[in-house]
C-alpha cells in the first residue's frame, strides 16, 4: 500500500474537461516546458493536422491566487459526428491502448447519455458541442494523461450544482443541462450558492470512465498540487479545481494535532 499513488481532484467550483486537462499536464510535467511537451506529443499522437499546436497552458490568477488553464485556438468547424465516426478517430489514433478504451469509453457514455435525452439510441446521436474538435481534444488528452500518471486510486470530491442556465445548441437550457445530469446519476452532488453550469458533461463522463470514487481527502503525503482554472469564474464559489498527487501515509494524522509514530 505504501508504494502506491493517489490521485486527488477537489472541485468546489465544478469541473469541465480543459480543467482536467490543464491538471493531470501539470502534474503529468515536472515544468512549465515539460507540460507543454507532453501536451504536443499526445496532439500528435491523434492523427488530426487541424489539433497540432492548438492547446497551450497558460499562468492564471482568480481572486490573486495563481493557477493554470487551457488556451485553445481551434479551427472554426461546423461538423457533426456520429458515435462511429468519434470511434474511428480514437482507433485510429496513436493513443496506447488503455487511453484509447477510456476515451471511447467516454464517449460512448456521452451518447447514451444523449440518447436518452432525446429518446434516440446512443449510435444515432449526432454530437455538437460534445462531437467537436475541442471535445475530442479534452477526452482524447485526458484519457491519456491518466493513462500516462496511472494512479492506483483516484479520489474525487463530491460535486456542486447549482440553478442557472447554460446556451448549447439546443437552445437554452437550465443547469445542469439535460445529458449533464443523466450522467450524474448514481454520483454524489450538492447544491451550492450560485448560478450557472458547474459541471460539463464531458467532465462527468470522464470521472465515470475513469472510475473515480468520490468522499473526503484521503491520508496521504502530497507530493505535487496544482490548481486549475476553466474559462468561466462562477459568483460566490472559490474557483478552480485542486489536483493533488502523492502517496498514502502509513499512520493517519493524529486528530489531536500531532501525528502517530511507531
Amino acid at each position: 500500500m505504501l508504494n502506491k499513488s493517489i490521485l486527488v481532484i477537489r472541485t468546489p467550483s465544478g469541473l469541465s474537461g480543459d480543467m482536467l486537462v490543464t491538471g493531470l499536464a501539470r502534474l503529468a510535467g515536472e515544468d512549465e516546458n515539460s507540460s507543454q511537451a507532453v501536451l504536443e506529443e499526445l496532439l500528435q499522437s491523434l492523427r488530426l493536422p487541424e489539433l497540432s499546436g492548438t492547446a497551450h497552458l497558460e499562468k492564471r490568477s482568480v481572486e490573486g491566487i495563481s493557477g493554470w488553464g487551457l488556451s485553445l485556438t481551434l479551427p472554426h468547424s461546423h461538423e457533426h459526428r456520429h458515435l462511429a465516426d468519434v470511434l474511428a478517430i480514437i482507433e485510429g489514433s496513436r493513443l496506447n491502448e488503455r487511453a484509447r478504451r477510456l476515451a471511447a469509453q467516454t464517449f460512448s457514455l456521452l451518447a447514451q447519455a444523449e440518447g436518452s435525452v432525446h429518446a434516440i439510441a446512443a449510435d444515432q446521436v449526432h454530437f455538437h458541442e460534445v462531437g467537436a474538435l475541442d471535445s475530442i481534444l479534452d477526452v482524447c488528452l485526458t484519457a491519456a494523461l491518466f493513462e500516462r500518471l496511472s494512479p492506483d486510486h483516484f479520489v474525487c470530491s463530491p460535486l456542486p450544482v447549482c440553478d442557472g442556465s447554460v446556451r448549447c445548441a439546443h437552445g437554452l437550457l437550465a443547469t445542469p443541462a439535460p445529458a449533464t445530469l443523466k450522467l450524474l446519476e448514481g454520483m454524489p452532488v450538492y447544491g451550492v450558492e450560485s448560478r450557472g453550469e458547474t459541471l460539463t458533461p464531458t467532465a462527468v463522463a470522464l470521472l465515470k470512465a475513469l472510475d473515480a470514487r468520490f468522499g473526503p481527502w484521503p491520508a496521504m503525503v502530497i507530493e505535487r498540487q496544482e490548481r486549475a482554472y476553466g474559462t468561466r469564474v462562477l459568483p460566490g464559489l472559490p474557483n478552480g479545481a485542486i489536483f493533488a498527487w502523492g502517496k498514502p501515509c502509513e499512520y493517519p494524522a493524529d486528530p489531536s494535532g500531532g501525528h502517530k509514530h511507531a
